[in-house]
């Protein structure tokens, strides 16, 4: 049986209320641009920083990052340590798939929330053919786990497209100050058109928002009833093919943005997963410069961190691994 024949849903919810700056977005979204195409006076940028266990390094200063546009070092202008509260937007797939969230990964979503800072924001977003608001940001842990509470899924048919929304949320984004980070809890399915999902990474590639992915595809891999092992064996390399490509698409989304995209199989994986992720969140400096040139080109980013003053043989900056966008929209001449 065709596995990913069946990722599409048509789900059986209320009306919600949209609020705040999502609401506004919808509204005039036909006027909106895409946001490669809008052009910035301040390149914002997110660095996560860890060391060769894997383990974030905390305390550094302005005088130890070194940002580079196009291989020319560059002044900053900004800086905000790891302590400065973000904007998470969690986009969460609505397909059949996602009914995983009702049973043993709801309770491993709350170790997301557990992760974050009291004053840390979150909004709620469902996609299927489009995205929906389910939550404006707020810093109110109770309400986004009463959104949870909202999210019924039902077997149906429809879209699942995944790059579509997430371009869509980009631009509902832009107007947002300070450290943004996308959740996707997705299969990977997608059924925008090739246009769409290309246009998407150009997009995402030069936004200032982090995309963190987390795959709901692991769990259902798993050997099928022996009554239901009827598919043949072609229908079963289709069906792995689908999983790859799924996986793939996560993996591109997560690292344009200097993201990451996880894959786990199982309840407690997840719980890792999402503790992870909190803790990403949470340990991400922001960085800010002027861009050098008005001339509406794609731009490079570069950053390196200087070791610190504490830092022992074992722990130079060469071995560190920096996370962050690789490039920007210049804008246009005056």
């Amino acid at each position: 049986m065709k596995f990913f024949c069946f990722l599409t849903a048509t789900l059986l919810l209320p009306a919600v209320l949209r609020v705040g700056f999502l609401a506004e977005a919808q509204e005039n979204q036909q006027e909106q641009k895409k946001a490669m195409q809008v052009a910035v006076d301040r390149v914002n940028v997110g660095v996560i920083v860890t060391d060769r266990s894997g383990h974030f390094v905390e305390g550094l200063h302005r005088e130890d990052f070194r940002v580079f546009d196009n291989g020319i070092e560059q002044p900053l202008s900004g800086f905000a340590t790891i302590e400065e509260p973000g904007q998470v937007l969690l986009l969460i797939e609505a397909g059949p798939a996602v009914y995983l969230l009702e049973s043993s990964h709801m309770w491993a979503a709350n170790a997301l929330l557990d992760g974050l800072a009291a004053d840390d924001r979150v909004a709620v977003v469902k996609y299927a053919d489009a995205p929906t608001a389910l939550l404006d940001f707020t810093a109110d842990k109770r309400a986004v786990g009463a959104a949870f509470e909202q999210l019924r899924f039902n077997v149906g048919f429809g879209s699942l497209n995944l790059s579509s929304s997430v371009s869509k949320v980009l631009e509902w984004l832009a107007s947002v100050q300070g450290k943004k980070t996308i959740v996707v809890l997705s299969t990977g399915v997608d059924t925008s058109a090739s246009n769409e999902a290309a246009a998407l990474m150009q997009q995402l590639k030069v936004s200032d928002v982090r995309l963190l992915a987390v795959s709901l595809a692991g769990g259902l891999q798993g050997p099928q009833p022996e009554n239901k092992k009827k598919s043949s064996a072609k229908d079963s390399g289709q069906a792995a093919q689908q999983f790859e490509q799924a996986a793939l698409i996560l993996k591109q989304m997560a690292e344009s943005t200097g993201g990451r995209a996880y894959f786990p199989a199982s309840a407690k994986e997840f719980d890792s997963v999402y503790a992870e992720v909190a803790q990403l969140i949470r340990h991400e400096y922001s960085l800010a410069f002027a861009p050098p040139a008005r001339d509406g080109m794609v731009h490079a980013i570069k950053i390196s961190v200087n070791a610190p003053q504490t830092a022992t043989p074992k722990k130079q900056a060469t071995g560190y691994r920096i996370d962050h966008r690789g490039a920007y929209l210049a804008p246009p001449p005056s």
